[in-house]
């Protein structure tokens, strides 16, 4: 009952990532909302999620994981309801936000959360398999459940399914699940995290306007140049601080820093063809959100089961053949993308999905070089600022992608959108080639779970770099 509390959380902030994209042509068409309107959407939950999750793992540790899960668990069910029941753009795009550092606070302390109430063995390891494939559920769930809600209740619906969810996960883990150790002495990173949050709000706006007023605009540089400036603020004073939010130090290794930029390029392609492919089928093909649920839902299947396979593709091989056939096929599934129009049959739409979705065979790949790279002891941070990079690269992805998705308020159209994924996943090709063969090691993914001597389990939830 504990794991599945814990994981019932983990759940509904992963089907609210992904759930809306299929709601996002009705929820526009109600609120009146714009094209750049959308993507915020969308984009204000994935930046405060992104912005946030690693200094929520500090804030755990000093003020106990259980608790600060079920703080974000509130925030994030609250700020649910907001949503259901907005009325204007700003207050949805307002209310995201807040839902994204709901999510933020959750999804760190999940993992300590686990690391806590399950001892060393099998039954972590079952436990953490439970809550791996959670997220492959809850990717495949959303558009679905989603476009089904969407045509046969409305979109409202689409928030309030996971309100009653979100309440049985706290109700659970009162229940059920004890506080982890605290860590008193761990200190956040104020200044870098609002540098952070400044850096990628003026940035995602600088992009986001790009669709209404063009690449050669007054708006692109007031937004970006700030936006640029901010970042290199940002890196000053992680280089400086004792406690910084993202320890630049661990770049300093070349299998961190190429398994962390290739999982960058992956959510800029993975979130970008989401939302771009959800606009398509229901604008230009004129489907309905039920129909463009189960396009995507072939994407999302085919994710999961290739997740399952990479695990042992890695184990054998290693990790470079798993991302190297994620990317290619990646590449491939995005060109095809690129050649659809408003006649190309549903069935060859959602064939292409599928060979899009085999991009699942690089994500635990990526994972596995990540907490293989990392010091020891710090496997925890190092799967942090990999999910952190993820989420700023599907920041990124909506709105670069979503800026040339209608140009000049035309209908969406995939040709150039999903001409530069196919490019990115054949960057991140290249760059995967530069990854050693051999396979990463089993334990790494669960060394700075287990407490030892003076270390507390409760790392898991954000450790530090002293």
């Amino acid at each position: 009952m504990a794991l599945v509390a814990i994981c019932l959380g983990f759940f509904v902030v992963l089907l609210d990532a992904t759930i809306v994209s299929v709601s996002l042509p009705a929820i526009g068409s109600s609120l009146n909302a714009s094209l750049s309107g959308q993507q915020w959407i969308l984009n204000a939950y994935t930046l405060t999620f992104a912005a946030f999750m690693i200094n929520a793992g500090a804030l755990g540790d000093r003020w106990g994981a259980r608790r600060l899960y079920l703080a974000g668990l509130a925030v994030f069910t609250a700020a649910t309801v907001v949503c259901a029941f907005a009325s204007t753009v700003p207050t949805m795009i307002a209310a995201r936000a807040v839902q994204g550092i709901g999510a933020a606070a959750l999804v760190p302390c999940s993992l300590a959360l686990i690391a806590h109430r399950f001892p060393e063995g099998r039954a972590r390891a079952r436990a953490l398999g439970a809550w791996g494939a959670i997220s492959g559920v809850g990717l495949a769930a959303g558009p679905a459940i989603g476009g089904i809600l969407v045509d046969s209740v409305g979109w409202h619906a689409v928030f309030l399914v996971a309100v009653p969810v979100g309440a049985a996960s706290g109700l659970m883990v009162l229940a059920t699940v004890s506080e982890a150790a605290k860590r008193p002495r761990s200190r956040t990173d104020p200044y870098g995290q609002i540098l952070a949050v400044a850096a990628l709000a003026a940035i995602t706006i600088a992009f986001t306007t790009t669709s209404a007023h063009g690449w050669v605009s007054w708006q692109l540089l007031t937004f970006g140049l700030p936006g640029l400036g901010l970042a290199v603020g940002f890196v000053i004073v992680e280089r400086v601080t004792d406690e910084a939010m993202l320890p630049l130090r661990m770049f300093r290794s070349g299998r961190f820093s190429t398994a962390t930029v290739i999982g960058t390029l992956f959510n800029f392609g993975l979130y970008g063809t989401l939302f771009c492919l959800a606009l398509f089928l229901e604008r230009t093909q004129h489907r309905s959100a039920a129909e463009a649920g189960l396009a995507i839902l072939s994407l999302a299947v085919v994710v999961v089961a290739c997740t399952m396979l990479s695990g042992h593709l890695n184990a054998r091989f290693g990790a470079r053949l798993p991302m190297l056939i994620g990317l290619l096929a990646g590449a491939v599934g995005a060109a095809l993308f690129a050649t659809t129009d408003a006649r190309t049959p549903f069935g060859s739409v959602a064939v292409f999905a599928a060979i899009f979705g085999l991009i699942g065979t690089a994500m635990p790949a990526m994972t596995a070089v990540v907490l293989d790279a990392s010091p020891p002891g710090r496997a925890a941070l190092g799967s942090a600022v990999l999910n952190t990079a993820r989420q700023i690269g599907g920041l990124l992805g909506v709105a670069i992608l979503g800026s040339v998705l209608a140009p000049r308020g035309g209908l969406p159209s995939l040709h150039l959108p999903m001409s530069i994924v196919a490019g990115g996943y054949l960057a991140a090709g290249v760059l995967a080639t530069r990854v050693s063969s051999g396979a990463a090691k089993s334990t790494s993914g669960t060394a700075d779970l287990e407490p030892s001597g003076t270390r507390s389990a409760t790392p898991m939830c954000g450790s530090r770099f002293r």
